[in-house]
């Protein structure tokens, strides 16, 4: 009860309603301020200097006690002009494997014409990035989140926050933004050898698909490997053109989930699963994955080792819950 209240006056407060998309704008509800620690001091310090100043009739006392104090009021006018009308928008996150970390791009834009200065973000308040934004700039940063298991990874509320100028108040806005990063399964190390790949079928067998015998260029086409780009003649501006070879046909590789030992776990097997296409794709075979219920047709340009990756990372079969 006492949580779900709290957790309630929370959302109330901070303004939390669950990822946000496009772009956020800090105005003044979005933007909390409280002292630091230094500032606390500070404020005790005032106050001594003040109540010497009455015993003592001291007047420069007086001077200096109100000269410090309106600095410590523009201290808060400052502070809260660091991240006021900042406008704060999303960016991608490249995949990384499970038990890396993932990198979480944010983009603020500094649409006045006062400079921000010492501007952090963070995830867990222990490690942030910093950035100064020049006027009329966007500037991008990151935060780092741990990415302990598969699947799609949000980062949750990320701090944007600062203590310019003179550390002595701690201003701050909450970022729940809509953002996504593909976690991979980790890798097996060391992984179960390859499956023996097999001779392509059919009429590529005998001409044409094979990788012997050079016969001929043809237009670039999408997921063409870049092994048989002609990197020559695209230096020389005469456009991408692929290599065509003709012979033996190019040897097939399939990475069957059925394959591995039955008494190895779901998670285990997508382990080892993402080694093969690893390890597959290094030796420039054509490869192709089977999973219950989902097949990654056979190719070999760089996008084939993405898509197998990203169909082992989302793959949610009864299998793999059992």
């Amino acid at each position: 009860m006492y949580a779900a209240l709290r957790n309630q006056f929370q959302r109330w407060l901070f303004q939390l309603r669950g990822p946000e998309t496009g772009v956020i704008v800090l105005v003044q509800r979005r933007i909390f301020i409280l002292p630091t620690r230094h500032g606390l001091m500070f404020a005790a310090m005032l106050m001594l200097m003040l109540t010497g100043s009455i015993n003592y009739s001291l007047s420069l006392g007086f001077i200096l006690t109100f000269l410090l104090g309106a600095m410590g009021v523009n201290t808060i006018i400052y502070t809260y002009r660091n991240l006021a009308n900042l406008r704060v928008a999303g960016g991608r996150a490249r995949p990384v494997f499970a038990g890396d970390t993932a990198h979480f791009t944010v983009h603020l834009e500094n649409i006045g014409d006062t400079p921000r200065y010492a501007v952090n973000l963070t995830h867990d308040k222990r490690e942030w990035e910093t950035v100064d934004i020049p006027a009329r700039t966007t500037v991008s940063m990151a935060a780092g989140v741990p990415a302990r298991r598969r699947g799609l990874l949000r980062p949750g509320r990320l701090t944007l926050f600062t203590r310019y100028p003179l550390g002595l108040v701690y201003a701050w806005a909450y970022l729940d933004l809509d953002l996504r990063c593909l976690v991979y399964p980790r890798p097996a190390s060391p992984g179960l050898p390859l499956p023996a790949p097999a001779m392509s079928a059919g009429a590529g067998s005998e001409r044409g698909t094979g990788q012997e015998d050079f016969s001929g260029m043809r237009q670039y086409h999408v997921g063409d490997s870049p092994r048989h780009i002609a990197w020559k003649l695209a230096a020389r501006a005469q456009g991408l053109l692929t290599k065509q070879f003709s012979g033996r046909a190019e040897a097939e590789l399939w990475l069957d989930w059925s394959v591995l030992p039955a008494a190895m776990g779901p998670e285990e097997k997508l382990s080892h699963l993402a080694r093969w296409v690893i390890d597959a794709h290094e030796t420039g075979l054509s490869f192709g994955l089977r999973l219950p219920g989902k097949t990654v047709e056979m190719a070999n340009a760089d996008a084939q080792r993405e898509c197998c990756l990203e169909a082992l990372a989302l793959f949610e079969s009864a299998v793999a819950k059992e």
